[in-house]
């Protein structure tokens, strides 16, 4: 099964990735493309958000049908990024590198088999550290709800699931869905 937890940052995602590979024997974790970028880039710039997308398409491009993995972000999450600079009027990327980049992000997600997704609206328990950029966590939380109905980007055979609460009914409610998927 080849699962990817998305959502703007500070929703929980790094604890239900550790939880699910704890509770998933046999799935390889993916971190956070932040973890795997040139540390020199600016945290919230489009130079940032385009290089994280283009680490998380390429390790989804990589994965063969079978695999198991928890993967933290997915591309769809940094092009909810790119949009949300966009919406708050912030430099962003050209036009035509956008269009590039839905086309990466509609590849990439089509090697997704669950993409779990912790909207904003449903984060309990999670603390958030006063520097992080409100704004930019709102408008990338919105974006990305918006982009889940865009049947460009996600296939009809990738499940899409919104979870919220707490840490153990985030972990539960997907625990569930993967055993059901099993008994098919």
């Amino acid at each position: 099964m080849r699962i990817v937890v998305s959502g703007t940052h500070a929703t929980g995602k790094s604890t239900l990735v550790a939880d699910l590979g704890a509770a998933l024997p046999g799935h390889d974790v993916l971190p956070d493309p932040w973890e795997l970028v040139d540390e020199d880039l600016l945290p919230a710039s489009a130079e940032s958000f385009v290089e994280q997308l283009h680490v998380a398409a390429d390790r989804l491009l990589a994965l063969g049908p079978g695999e198991r993995v928890v993967a933290e972000r997915g591309p769809l999450d940094l092009l909810a990024y790119l949009e949300a600079l966009d919406a708050l009027g912030r430099p962003g990327v050209t036009a035509g590198s956008a269009r590039a980049l839905r086309s990466l992000t509609a590849r990439a997600h089509a090697h997704v088999d669950l993409l779990v997704v912790l909207p904003l609206a449903g984060t309990i328990g999670v603390s958030v550290p006063d520097e992080e950029d409100a704004a930019l966590r709102e408008a990338a939380d919105t974006a990305l709800l918006d982009l889940l109905d865009d049947d460009e980007l996600l296939p009809a055979s990738t499940t899409v699931l919104e979870v919220g609460g707490d840490r153990s009914r985030r972990v539960g409610t997907v625990l569930d869905v993967l055993a059901r998927r099993v008994s098919r």
